[in-house]
This record gives C-alpha cells, sequence and structure tokens, in this order.
C-alpha cells in the first residue's frame, strides 16, 4: 500500500510539473523577446539571441544559440531576412524538427504586417537589400499591436492547456497598448513633417506613423559604414534640403553622426530601437515613451 501511494503521488507530481513547466521561447530580437513576456507571463520562459547593442544584421551563430534553439518550443523571429545570415545555421544544426520554418513552432512577425520598402529589383551592389522589404517593423507600435494578435493565437495552438490564459494576457495587453498608441500620437503630433537624417534605413516604418521624413542617409549604400567623401555630400545635401536631426539606433557607431550633427549646427538623437536599447527603454512601452520623448527634445 505504501509501495502504490508513493508511485502514485510521484505519477501526480510528474504530471503537474508537466502541466506547469513554461513554454520554451527563443526569441531573435529584443522586441519579440518582450512581446512574448506580455503575452505568456509565467505560461512561458523566455531566452533573447540577441541584445539592443548588437547590430541585428551581424550575429555569430554560436553554440550557445543552437544549445537554445534545440530546446525551444517556439521560435519568434522578425523574418523578412533580418536574420539570413544566422537564423538559419541555428535552426538547421539544432536538430530541433519542431522550430523549422512552416512548422508550428516558428513564427516570423513580418507576415502580420505591412511591409514597406519593398524594392522592384534586386542587387546587391546596392548594398544589405532586403528582398522582402525593410525588416525593422518594429519602430511603429501599431505593428507590434498587429504582431501580438497573431503571436497570442500561435502561443495558444502551441499550449493548449493554457490557451486561455495566452488570450486573457492578450485582451489585457491589447487594450493598454491602444491607450498606449493614441497617447504616443498625441505627444508626437509636432514631429509631423519634420525632416530628418538617418545613419542607416532603419526608420521607414516610424515615418509611417509620425508623418516625418528622411532627406539623407549616412551610409552610402545600405549596410556600408558612412564615408568621408560621402559625409561631406550630406552635408553639401542639407543647404538645400534642411534637416531638423540625425537619428541612429543605440547600436550604431555616433561618430558619423556627431560630425555632421556638429557641422550642420543640429542635435544628433539616439534612439533605443528595440527594448533594452537606453535605461528608459527597459520594456516595450517604455521603448516609445523614450523614443518619442527623444525626439521631441530635438526639436527645442
Amino acid at each position: 500500500m505504501k509501495n502504490l501511494l508513493s508511485a502514485l503521488l510521484t505519477v501526480a507530481t510528474l504530471a503537474f510539473a508537466q502541466q506547469a513547466a513554461a513554454l520554451d521561447v527563443f526569441a531573435c530580437e529584443p522586441e519579440w523577446g518582450a512581446l512574448a513576456q506580455e503575452l505568456g507571463g509565467d505560461r512561458v520562459s523566455v531566452y533573447v539571441a540577441t541584445n539592443a547593442l548588437q547590430d541585428p544584421h551581424q550575429v555569430q551563430a554560436k553554440p550557445s544559440l543552437l544549445a537554445r534553439a534545440r530546446r525551444a518550443n517556439l521560435v519568434v523571429c522578425t523574418g523578412a531576412e533580418l536574420e539570413i545570415g544566422w537564423l538559419p545555421i541555428v535552426l538547421r544544426q539544432s536538430g530541433n524538427d519542431a522550430v523549422q520554418p512552416g512548422k508550428p513552432g516558428y513564427f516570423e512577425a513580418s507576415h502580420y504586417v505591412t511591409m514597406l520598402e519593398v524594392p522592384t529589383r534586386l542587387d546587391r551592389a546596392e548594398g544589405d537589400v532586403h528582398p522582402g522589404g525593410n525588416p525593422h517593423i518594429q519602430t511603429d507600435p501599431r505593428n507590434i499591436g498587429r504582431v501580438a494578435t497573431a503571436l497570442a493565437q500561435r502561443l495558444a495552438e502551441i499550449d493548449p492547456a493554457n490557451a486561455a490564459v495566452y488570450q486573457a494576457r492578450y485582451q489585457d495587453f491589447a487594450k493598454r497598448w491602444d491607450a498606449a498608441i493614441q497617447r504616443w500620437q498625441k505627444e508626437a503630433a509636432p514631429l509631423k513633417g519634420v525632416a530628418v537624417v538617418a545613419h542607416h534605413k532603419s526608420w521607414a516604418y516610424l515615418y509611417a506613423w509620425l508623418g516625418m521624413h528622411e532627406v539623407a542617409e549616412l551610409e552610402p549604400k545600405p549596410g556600408v559604414e558612412p564615408t568621408a567623401a560621402h559625409l561631406e555630400e550630406v552635408l553639401a545635401q542639407l543647404k538645400r534640403e534642411p534637416a531638423r536631426m540625425v537619428i541612429r539606433s543605440a547600436y550604431e557607431d555616433g561618430r558619423a553622426s556627431e560630425w555632421l550633427a556638429n557641422r550642420a549646427r543640429i542635435p544628433a538623437v539616439m534612439l533605443p530601437f528595440t527594448v533594452g536599447g537606453t535605461d528608459q527603454a527597459k520594456d516595450l512601452f517604455g521603448l516609445y515613451d523614450d523614443s518619442v520623448h527623444r525626439l521631441l527634445g530635438a526639436l527645442k
């Protein structure tokens, strides 16, 4: 009798542990890790493969990434070939069939938004061109909301036992997110029509959201570091087409933007770009709070 009770207790403990085990989420970028955490809460264990101070185009397929992908239940990435240099290797060598492209355990955020800057022709001589369009979809918070809808559904599909939890958390997040977007748009109204110079072709979705526009880029071609000759050309261009600020991402070297800002006598603005890019951008809400604050500060 004692052995039977012990066996039953062991079975019950194992069943509870399996039910309570968190879904293992491998997020390629910090914004998707933060979103998965918002939607999953304690039902998910999130690992983020990159950080805000890394160039998302230049990531190494390290053994640590392989190990984390091997045990993942869900891989959440931007897609649109942003991770083309490392993710296919990681997924292939992980040996985890559940998270391969085409399987429920593989999720690309870019599938759920309208892509901007889709090239009409492909020529690698033009620099780091993405065939599916500009992959930096997270610079518009409205895209985060669209992705959240799809990601909550995918979490429920993979973990149906907790489907009600994911749906409830999604409803709560969506309510808070929609209210925050309305607030950000009201605060950012002075940015409409503002001309900027950018370090890299990173901000198409931000411009579309806030009504800003870009007059020049510090990189002569996408992914090609700024040259002295090109910076002089941009400086000359600003005499014809003035800009109010120079913007760059947290991971980008600030020397080129500072050089141009000093000579054009306009502010240089570093934006977090993703969660963790600044001390203030600790989560998704902080990301846009700080971005809008920094852009408005440059207008003063």
